[in-house]
């Protein structure tokens, strides 16, 4: 019967075929099950390694998301504290230049004050100033007019009759 195969033995092929199996048995008894172990090991920790990385980049999402955020309110806030530093410089301005503007009324009005009182002590200087040269005027004017006895005469008549016609 062996040779109706052409050199096949029934028998080896039943030993090649029992050792086959063995060694399957074998394989997988002993080395299949920690290769695929490992290949799962692997497996999970590229598995792990990608999920890790995955959150990495989330975390990085959301740190750039807090950075832009922060950064924003750091714009908005130094706008408001330059906003706020301009109204008090325009603040400080103009008080400036109203309390500056009350000074130069109030010098304005002092230097007019002071005007109107030399004016007025001028005008009675002047006042006193031609009385007495009024006076002097009249008092050489009375002695020319009396200088002379019966101009003085005339003088005390008419003046007598003056006085007795009130």
């Amino acid at each position: 019967m062996e040779e109706l195969f052409g050199g096949f033995s029934l028998g080896l092929f039943f030993w090649q075929t029992v050792l086959f199996l063995a060694l399957v048995f074998l394989l997988k008894k002993f080395a299949w099950k920690p290769i695929l172990d490992s290949v799962n090991n692997r497996e999970e920790g590229i598995k792990d390694a990608l999920d890790a990385a995955e959150s990495a980049k989330k975390e990085m999402e959301n740190l750039q998301a807090d950075n832009q955020k922060l950064l924003k309110e750091a714009r908005a806030e130094r706008e408001s504290m330059l906003k706020e530093a301009r109204d008090i410089k325009n603040k400080i301005i103009e008080d400036a230049k109203g309390e500056a503007q009350d000074q130069a009324n109030k010098m304005i009005k002092q230097a007019q004050d002071a005007i109107e009182s030399e004016k007025k002590a001028a005008m009675a200087e002047l006042k006193n100033h031609v009385a007495g040269i009024s006076l002097d005027i009249a008092e050489k004017v009375v002695r020319q007019e009396l200088s002379n006895k019966d101009k003085q005469l005339k003088l005390v008549e008419s003046m007598l009759g003056e006085a007795k016609l009130n």
